[in-house]
């Protein structure tokens, strides 16, 4: 089925002779109402667009399936694309020492735990939250087609001033020039630093360092591995983001994707990530990132979190669920062999099986860059 999310794209549509099932998503269609009248719309799909009740109803009638947006909860219940950190950050307020409380991402945030996490006040808001989630997962696959996609997992406590948060940054950025997307979960620590390389592929290394000298500075007294709740956390990034823009005509370039959650909503988003998959059910976001890295995975000091999401990987390798194999790489020898002691206990586990060449423990940058650069998928699907 052809999924429109453009009026030029709907007008050309609709002008044609020809009955076709379309998904008609996120459009303002008020003014094009009398013309859709007049067409043929039974068995499309009509989601999230703006129209009146008599449209509606009419379309209904003719067989066609309309998803409208409600009044009754913050977000969109259908997006066409991905969000943008403007987008989520709209609203914030330097000014204020909570200024990201104001940001139309916290407002979601604070609608979510009103409405209850885990166990949704009525079965309605859990409908809507999977439509939701459901549009993201689309506009996700779209924006990933095509890409060879890398993940980088990792604490969201590291700070900006950790030797890993540059090592990581380097890597990103380096892989992104040549050519990969990278994605992460899309919150602080380490998974900021990945998108805040990738931000820096189309400038030179000199302004990265720059950049992250002002970023990392942080106000007295500030919490060891908290540094996201520093008060001017956000504002320290969109200042530098201000100074060193994307160059004019290069952002698909400087491509990231991040791919948060609103179960851990306390955590900002990565603002340098170009684009968002915010997810309501954090299992469909977890599991799905994983799966969307076909080119491989790397595993930057983290804690239980990042720990679980090794054997999780290890598991569609191991079985071959998506159809190939793909490095994993895990990235911080003393984390992974002492401070969490897994890597004997994942070569014990892959031991015999395709995946178990695609393993790797390395403190050096340039060793992740080069597994990746060396790994050929047609040799490893299943």
């Amino acid at each position: 089925m052809q999924e429109i999310d453009t009026i030029p794209s709907f007008k050309k549509w609709l002008g044609s002779n020809k009955k076709k099932a379309v998904a008609v998503q996120s459009l303002d269609l008020t003014s094009l109402e009398e013309e859709l009248h007049q067409k043929d719309s039974s068995d499309c799909l009509f989601l999230g667009c703006r129209m009146s009740d008599d449209l509606a109803g009419h379309l209904v009638r003719q067989g066609a399936m309309v998803i409208l947006e409600s009044d009754k909860v913050k977000f969109q219940l259908h997006r066409a694309k991905l969000y943008t950190a403007k987008e989520l950050f709209k609203g914030f307020d330097s000014s204020l020492e909570n200024g990201y409380h104001s940001t139309f991402d916290y407002q979601i945030y604070s609608e979510y735990l009103q409405q209850g996490k885990d166990k949704p006040s009525s079965i309605q808001t859990s409908l809507f939250r999977r439509l939701h989630d459901h549009s993201i997962t689309e506009a996700l696959e779209d924006a990933i087609r095509g890409e060879k996609v890398v993940a980088i997992m990792g604490g969201h406590g590291m700070e900006r001033s950790d030797p890993f948060y540059l090592k990581i940054a380097h890597i990103a950025r380096i892989l992104t020039q040549k050519g990969f997307l990278l994605v992460t979960g899309g919150g602080p620590g380490a998974m900021e630093a990945t998108h805040f390389g990738a931000y820096f592929a189309e400038r030179s290394y000199e302004d990265m360092i720059a950049a992250l000298n002002e970023i990392k500075i942080r106000p007295k007294g500030a919490k060891k591995g908290k540094e996201y709740n520093d008060p001017d956390w956000l504002a320290r990034a969109l200042k530098v983001m201000k100074k060193y823009p994307i160059p004019k005509g290069k952002k698909q370039k400087s491509k990231s994707i991040g791919i948060p959650t609103w179960l851990y909503g306390h955590e900002p988003p990565a603002p340098f990530a170009t684009h968002i998959a915010k997810y309501f059910a954090n299992s469909v976001r977890e599991e799905g990132l994983l799966a969307i890295a076909t080119y491989g995975v790397i595993f930057a000091p983290g804690s239980a979190g990042t720990t679980q999401e090794i054997f999780q990987d290890a598991c569609q390798n191991h079985y071959g669920s998506m159809e190939y194999v793909s490095p994993m790489i895990l990235f911080g020898t003393k984390r992974w062999t002492k401070e969490r002691p897994v890597w004997k206990l994942l070569q014990k586990v892959a031991k015999g099986k395709l995946y178990g060449e695609l393993l790797a423990l390395t403190d050096n940058e340039e060793e992740v860059i080069r597994r990746i650069l060396s790994y050929q998928a047609d040799l490893y699907r299943i």
